[in-house]
C-alpha cells in the first residue's frame, strides 16, 4: 500500500490532513500550492463537479463544470494505457488550475500513484531530484525541448519512464527530431477542457511514430459538415462534442489533425490554412539550433483582402536572413501563402497555461486583429 502523501514543491502533506485542511496554520503556502491542494482536498472529500476554466488559446476563456464520472474515465484510459501502477512515481509539472495538471491529480489519485508536484515552469527537472525513478510525465512541448537541449544528464530519467504525454502545442519538427533520443515512449495528446483531456494519442518516436492519432478506446469520432471532428464518449457525458478542429478521419478511429475551421486567411480569394503554413515555416527552420517562437496572422489589404503576415518574437533578423527564409518558404508554399510581411516582437503574450497568446500579442505590436 502506498503511503498517503504526496510531495508539493518539496513539502510532505498527507493525504488525511490535506482532506481536513489541518496543515493549513502550520505550514506557508504561496498561491499555486494553494490552488493545488484545494483541488487535492475536493477530490479526497469525494466531491462531485468540478468548475474549470478553458485556457483562452482559440478563444475568450470561460469556466464549464466537468464531473467527478468524467475525470475518472478518463484518467481509466492513461492508466490503462501507460501500465501505471500502485507506488509508481508521477511528476505533475503542468498548471493544475487547468485541465493538464488537474487531470494528472486526477490520475494520481486513482492509481495510487506517489505524486511529486512542482511549479510549471520551463525546464521542471531542475526540481526533480536525479535519483527519482519516475515512471511517468507529461509536459508542453517547450519544457521537454528545455530539459532536453539544457539537461542532456536527465536523459536516463526520461528513458526509464512508462510514458511521456507532451500536449497544449504544436510539436515542431526540431522538437520531433530531438525526441528520437528518448528510449520511452512519447505521445503527443489531442483533447481539450472539454473531454476531461486527452481522446486520443499519436506517437511521437521510435519504430511505432505515426502522423496520425489514434482514439482511446470507447470514444466515438465522426465529422460534421465542414469537415471539424465531432466526439461522444463517457468523457462528454455522452453527448455530441462538435469541435472546430478541421481532420482527416482515416479510420473510425485515426485521424490527421489539419488545423483550425477559424484558422483560415482568404487571400486574394484562395484560403490559407495557418497551420499548413506554420509547419512550413518551422521545417525552414529545422537547421537553426536556436530557432525563434512564431505564428502567421492576417492583415488587411486592399488588393488581397487580407494578407498573411509573419510574427516572430525576439530580435529582428538581418535583411539577409530574412530574405533567406522568405525564399525558401517560396520554395515551398504557393504564392498565396507566403508572407508578404514579417514581424517581430521582443516577447509573445501568453495565456495562464503557457500558450501563445496570437490576439494579445497582435494587439500589443499594433496590428489589426478580428
Amino acid at each position: 500500500m502506498t503511503e498517503d502523501f504526496l510531495l508539493l514543491n518539496g513539502k510532505k502533506f498527507y493525504y488525511d490532513e490535506i482532506a481536513n485542511y489541518s496543515f493549513r496554520n502550520s505550514i506557508p503556502l504561496n498561491g499555486y500550492e494553494t490552488k493545488t491542494l484545494e483541488f487535492c482536498r475536493s477530490w479526497l472529500n469525494g466531491i462531485q463537479e468540478f468548475p474549470i476554466q478553458t485556457s483562452g488559446s482559440t478563444g475568450t476563456p470561460k469556466t464549464i463544470i466537468l464531473s467527478r464520472a468524467q475525470l475518472e474515465a478518463s484518467a481509466r484510459r492513461t492508466i490503462s494505457l501507460l501500465n501505471l501502477q500502485e507506488g509508481d512515481l508521477m511528476l505533475v509539472c503542468l498548471n493544475t488550475e487547468y485541465i493538464a495538471g488537474m487531470m494528472m491529480l486526477a490520475r494520481g489519485f486513482m492509481a495510487d500513484l506517489q505524486m511529486v508536484i512542482v511549479e510549471p515552469i520551463g525546464n521542471p527537472f531542475t526540481l526533480v531530484n536525479r535519483d527519482d525513478k519516475i515512471a511517468f510525465a507529461s509536459f508542453v512541448p517547450m519544457q521537454l525541448q528545455t530539459i532536453l537541449q539544457e539537461m542532456p544528464e536527465a536523459l536516463p530519467q526520461l528513458n526509464n519512464m512508462k510514458g511521456i504525454l507532451v500536449g497544449g502545442a504544436p510539436v515542431s519538427p526540431n522538437l520531433q527530431r530531438e525526441l528520437q533520443s528518448i528510449q520511452a515512449p512519447v505521445y503527443h495528446t489531442y483533447g481539450m477542457t472539454e473531454t476531461a483531456s486527452h481522446i486520443a494519442l499519436r506517437r511521437l518516436n521510435g519504430t511505432e511514430a505515426a502522423d496520425y492519432y489514434q482514439v482511446l478506446e470507447g470514444i466515438k469520432v465522426g465529422l460534421d459538415k465542414r469537415g471539424c471532428l465531432t466526439i461522444k464518449g463517457d468523457v462528454t457525458d455522452n453527448e455530441l462534442l462538435v469541435t472546430n478542429d478541421i481532420v482527416e478521419l482515416l479510420t473510425k478511429t485515426r485521424f490527421k489533425w489539419i488545423g483550425r475551421v477559424d484558422n483560415v486567411i482568404n487571400s486574394g480569394g484562395v484560403k490559407v490554412q495557418v497551420e499548413k503554413v506554420e509547419l512550413a515555416i518551422a521545417e525552414a527552420f529545422v537547421d537553426l539550433t536556436d530557432s525563434p517562437r512564431f505564428f502567421i496572422a492576417p492583415q488587411p489589404d486592399e488588393l488581397l483582402g487580407e494578407k498573411v503576415v509573419l510574427i516572430m518574437e525576439g530580435a529582428a533578423f538581418s535583411a539577409e536572413d530574412e530574405t533567406l527564409l522568405i525564399e525558401r518558404l517560396r520554395n515551398k508554399l504557393p504564392k498565396f501563402e507566403v508572407p508578404k510581411e514579417v514581424y517581430y516582437s521582443p516577447s509573445f503574450s501568453e495565456t495562464a497555461t503557457g500558450k501563445l497568446s496570437r490576439q494579445r500579442t497582435l494587439q500589443k505590436l499594433g496590428l489589426f486583429t478580428e
